[in-house]
């Protein structure tokens, strides 16, 4: 419907120029009656059509808190055209006076209040989805208690014993009060709010204080027999909704408007949990006073104390489900923070991990030179030494020990110089399964022993971007580490897992040997636990700086059934993927 109009900010200002010069001059031609008050009415809800219009393409045109807030807009708008489609009506379709009380102040009444909460989501500011749904249970308690303000103040003297002058007086104070706390919320957002919703914002400041100001007048006026349909009186009233629809047309111009960050000093901001937490612990004080100070007729007082009772229920069940959302965000956040926790604990533990093989391999960098010269000499002199002829016997085995210790020795250099290597390694797309299958067939499985080999590997698994050499020996290193392991417990099975998990590839090393003794230093440099000469302690500390060259991780723990499980995760990049398909 906007569409189809392509109204714009001028074209309205002059369409709204026409309709305050033509309702003065119908009112300054025309007699009181029939006719003029089909005019006034009719042209009022034509504009309150319009209105609403405006309001529902805002709300259908952007997202989040400011559709929410043009949705309320829109609200309020349909409350007040209903309540002008009854006057419409009574005055021109049945040709009768409005009658006195009135059904449709109660619409009147309410319209206002979709208005407030509206101003309550402040959507220039950027809120989380979370925080909206809060606000919302904050206005349906605040709405709650409006509708039973004017329940508890107005209705009885419209409804239960009618007493005209008291109803009209109790309903003008109510209704006034309601106008002004808008006004006032408006004008607060007017001067702090600046740019596209600033702008937005002063427009609707404006259009509320010209309608209460009008509402007022013609309160009074009515009081005193002078106000009557399509009368000067509705002229600014036409005007204050001319300047509704000025404020939508305003903010469809701007376009998204993009709510900014939430300020510094944001105290105000707690302002509605507060007013709804006042609303709510003022119902008993309101039922005291019905009941025990209260001068009205039984039926009154019962009917007060009867629609306290039913809104302090209500607003019970909002506020337990409000309680109930706050303990699950809660328990979410606590959860959260848990999360946070371990990663950081994961992060400080891989970063300690990093700094030991950084310095370890500075210095052997730096050592390893001076440390293999006198080594390679020690090792071709005792093997002189012990191929020498008439040495005795335990000459001789003293010369081969000499041996074994400078080869394991030059072994462990061996080692250390290839954990130490600080040239970037050459990289393509691997198939892990391939590495895999590799080097389970390299490993000489133990055939005795009762040891178990089962591998489950996902068919059309992604290739990853790594060196096949180094993820070849990192595989090779932990079926190994696992093999030793199974055969101090002279048997056990050795379970082989590769499978995808969203944007990773995940392999999984499983056995049913005796655990890992301190599995937070498992890739330590130089932590092992096998006996002297079997293990250097520097397969699974090379193994983890080759996992974190390739961006993945490496985690290890044992099961409660017993054994230990590696699980190495490495990402695929989308790069890899698209070149795969």
């Amino acid at each position: 419907m906007l569409k189809s109009m392509n109204l714009s900010r001028r074209a309205w200002i002059a369409v709204t120029a026409c309709v305050v010069v033509g309702g003065a001059v119908a009112a300054f031609l025309l007699p009181r009656g029939s006719a003029l008050a089909a005019i006034g009415d009719i042209t009022s809800l034509l504009l309150l059509s319009v209105a609403v219009a405006v309001m529902v393409g805002r709300a259908r045109s952007n997202e989040g808190p400011a559709r929410l807030f043009w949705g309320f807009m829109a609200a309020g708008s349909v409350l007040w055209w209903a309540n002008l489609a009854l006057w419409v009506y009574w005055e021109v379709l049945m040709r009768h006076s409005v009658p006195d009380p009135f059904f449709g102040d109660v619409v009147l009444f309410v319209h206002v209040i979709p208005f407030m909460a509206a101003v309550a989501l402040r959507p220039h500011r950027a809120q989380p989805e979370k925080k909206l749904f809060l606000s919302t249970l904050n206005f349906l308690m605040l709405l709650l208690w409006w509708i039973f303000l004017y329940a508890f103040i107005v209705f009885p003297d419209q409804y239960v014993v009618v007493h005209r002058a008291l109803y009209s007086r109790n309903y003008d104070v109510l209704y006034r009060v309601e106008n002004f706390l808008l006004i006032v919320a408006l004008g607060f957002l007017a001067w702090r709010t600046s740019g596209g919703w600033g702008r937005i914002y002063r427009q609707l400041f404006v259009f509320a204080g010209l309608y209460s100001l009008t509402s007022i007048v013609i309160t009074t006026a009515f009081a005193k027999g002078r106000y009557y349909s399509g009368s000067l009186y509705d002229v600014p009233f036409m005007a204050s909704i001319c300047w509704l629809v000025l404020a939508g047309l305003t903010a469809r111009e701007e376009g998204r408007i993009r709510p900014s960050e939430l300020p510094k000093d944001h105290r105000w901001l707690a302002l509605a949990p507060r007013f709804a937490m006042i609303a709510m612990l003022s119902l008993p004080v309101i039922a005291g006073w019905a009941a025990f100070f209260d001068p009205s007729p039984v039926e009154v007082r019962r009917f007060r104390l009867f629609i306290t009772l039913l809104t302090s229920l209500v607003l019970g069940l909002f506020v337990f489900a409000k309680q109930y959302f706050l303990d699950h965000e809660r328990v979410r956040l606590l959860r959260d923070s848990q999360r946070s926790l371990e990663e950081l604990q994961r992060l400080q533990t891989e970063l300690v991990h990093r700094e030991k093989l950084a310095s370890l391999g500075n210095l052997v960098a730096g050592a390893a030179h001076e440390i293999n010269n006198p080594l390679t000499a020690v090792l071709g002199y005792s093997d002189l030494l012990a191929n020498q002829h008439g040495l005795q016997r335990e000459q001789v085995a003293m010369a081969q020990k000499i041996g074994q210790q400078a080869r394991r020795a030059r072994d462990l250099m061996a080692g250390l110089l290839s954990f130490a290597q600080r040239a970037p390694s050459v990289k393509a797309m691997v198939d892990l399964a391939a590495v895999l299958n590799r080097a389970l067939q390299t490993e000489s499985l133990p055939l005795v022993g009762n040891v178990r080999v089962e591998t489950n590997i996902e068919p059309g698994l992604p290739r990853i971007w790594g060196n096949p050499d180094q993820l070849f020996q990192c595989c090779l290193h932990i079926i190994r580490n696992a093999l030793d392991a199974l055969e101090e417990v002279r048997g056990g099975k050795l379970c082989i897992q590769a499978s995808r998990d969203g944007d990773e590839v995940v392999l999984e090393f499983c056995d049913s040997g005796p655990g890992i003794l301190e599995p937070q230093r498992v890739f330590d440099p130089f932590y092992t636990t096998k006996p002297i000469g079997k293990g250097t302690g520097l397969g699974l500390s090379s193994t983890y700086g080759v996992v974190q060259d390739h961006q993945g991780r490496i985690n290890c723990y044992n099961r409660p059934e017993g054994g230990a499980v590696f699980v190495l995760r490495f990402p695929v990049t989308a790069e890899v993927e698209s070149a795969q398909a």
